[in-house]
């Protein structure tokens, strides 16, 4: 158990603090780009949406995990 639990942290950890890439295509990055030069905030909401979209997944786990958790706390 402590072993899994270990390998989950460090694969999260990973996943966090990972150098970021350029993912985007090029049409969006242009677009995203010379909005945000011409005083636009839609890239901000871009950049917010792809936050929101990663950090779903970890929220769901971690909520999984904490009903788990008590449910196996308190059965005990």
């Amino acid at each position: 158990m402590k072993k899994g639990l270990i390998i989950f942290f460090l694969i999260a950890g990973i996943n966090l603090f990972s150098i970021s890439t350029m993912a985007q295509c090029p049409m969006c990055k242009t677009a995203v780009e010379s909005g945000m030069e011409k005083g636009h905030t839609k890239g901000k909401g871009l950049n917010d949406g792809i936050l929101y979209l990663l950090a779903t997944p970890y929220l769901a786990i971690a909520a999984i995990g904490g009903a788990w958790y008590y449910k196996k706390k308190n059965n005990s």
